[in-house]
């Protein structure tokens, strides 16, 4: 048995995504009880649970005794509001094509924490970059990003199934996962250009978190902690 983050690779017939799956559904549970509330109410939960980017720098920059309270909190409640429907499940879709894979390889514990953690400090970069913001910043794009990040450095040439339009029909296909993460960069891009008011939030956002995953499975390869 190998020692370190991952002790054995999972069977097929034994393995299930917890930890994707339970993430998921917290992310649709919130999105429901936020929509189920009057719209005042809706402002408030997002304004208490949303980064502050103004209070998470000011944090930041004080003694590491001050950083733990409510606003520093938020770099994770964060990632469980989203504003729509659309925007919960652009993050939802590619979390799942790539989350399952990479809690099958790293284990339960070590999926969540690319996740909340990657999630988190992207949260973080935003804050200390553009630190004048006023909005708060919600959803699970950075998050998503880090897990993208991650599975990139640990399957560099495998291929994604998919089921690509083709006329009338669905055809199964199996694409190389440069080709799926080069279509979702291609996607932010597209949401910057289209959405200049949040288009700097977003790259940000999503840069940091990918290089977060990245960086998380390079060091733990380096630690020896990942075979």
């Amino acid at each position: 048995m190998k020692s370190g983050i991952v002790t054995q690779w999972p069977s097929r017939q034994k393995f299930a995504p917890f930890v994707t799956v339970g993430l998921a559904l917290a992310c649709i549970f919130v999105f429901l009880a936020c929509a189920s509330v009057s719209p005042i109410l809706q402002q408030a939960l997002i304004d208490l649970g949303g980064m502050q980017a103004v209070e998470v720098s000011r944090l930041l920059h004080q003694p590491l005794s001050a950083w733990w309270s409510l606003p520093l909190l938020s770099v994770f409640t964060a990632l469980f509001l989203h504003d729509s429907w659309l925007h919960l499940a652009g993050n939802l879709v590619y979390f799942w094509v790539f989350g399952v894979k990479i809690e099958q390889r790293l284990g339960h514990f070590a999926a969540a924490l690319v996740f909340l953690l990657g999630g988190a400090l992207a949260n973080v970069f935003v804050a200390l970059k553009l630190f004048e913001l006023a909005t708060p910043i919600i959803g699970a794009s950075g998050a998503v990003s880090a897990v993208v990040g991650a599975y990139l450095a640990l399957f560099p040439s495998r291929r994604i199934g998919l089921y690509l339009p083709l006329g009338l029909y669905l055809q199964f296909a199996r694409v190389p996962a440069l080709i799926v993460i080069g279509s979702w960069f291609a996607l932010q891009l597209l949401y910057t250009m289209f959405d200049p008011t949040n288009a700097a939030v977003a790259w940000w956002t999503h840069l940091a978190g990918f290089g977060f995953g990245i960086g998380f499975i390079l060091t733990a390869r380096a630690l020896s902690l990942l075979k």
